[in-house]
């Protein structure tokens, strides 16, 4: 290994290191959400979504961003949370999203949420695991519950919420010309 292979090894594995504890906050209504800063690649405006037929209802479509097409969700749907108007805090976070099978490609995915907060670290002893009731968020996209001061953050699995729906492949699929008869 080089010096500056190595050099830039150790940088990488003290950034990780350092953003580990760190999680990008966002609401939806009046709870607030959080996820591993590490996942978030940007946060745009909301922009117009082509959207897909024959998708389940949180699946707002696609995006094209800077060349890249990217599905869309909604997780305020996805959720089961009720519907709302868009408002000037509306936003699409772009995260990475690990592939459903072992040796398959991240993606990307857009979420559209209420609004953005704050990053936070919150130490691995300040999250405790989700309940087992109460909840419209599925447990098992629950990472856990984030005490800072005197509020709880929902830390959300996002390899849970979006690989799980096979939309690794609106993204990724090259479109099939067809022969004019």
């Amino acid at each position: 290994m080089t010096t500056a292979t190595a050099s830039s090894t150790r940088t990488q594995s003290r950034t990780e290191d350092g953003n580990q504890d760190k999680f990008l906050t966002f609401c939806l209504g009046r709870e607030e959400y959080g996820l591993p800063i590490l996942a978030v690649r940007e946060i745009i405006g909301l922009i117009d979504v082509t959207p897909l037929p024959q998708t389940p209802s949180y699946v707002k479509g696609v995006i094209n961003l800077r060349g890249k097409i990217i599905p869309v969700i909604e997780l305020r749907a996805k959720f089961g949370l009720q519907n709302v108007p868009y408002t000037a805090e509306t936003c699409i976070l772009v995260v990475e999203v690990a592939a459903e099978e072992e040796n398959g490609t991240p993606f990307q995915l857009g979420i559209i949420v209420d609004s953005v907060r704050e990053v936070l670290d919150i130490n691995r002893t300040n999250i405790e695991p989700p309940p087992n009731f109460g909840t419209s968020v599925p447990l098992s996209a629950i990472q856990g519950m984030g005490k800072v001061k005197d509020k709880v953050v929902i830390l959300l699995n996002i390899d849970s919420v979006g690989a799980k729906q096979g939309l690794e492949k609106i993204g990724n699929e090259q479109p099939t010309l067809r022969a004019a008869a």
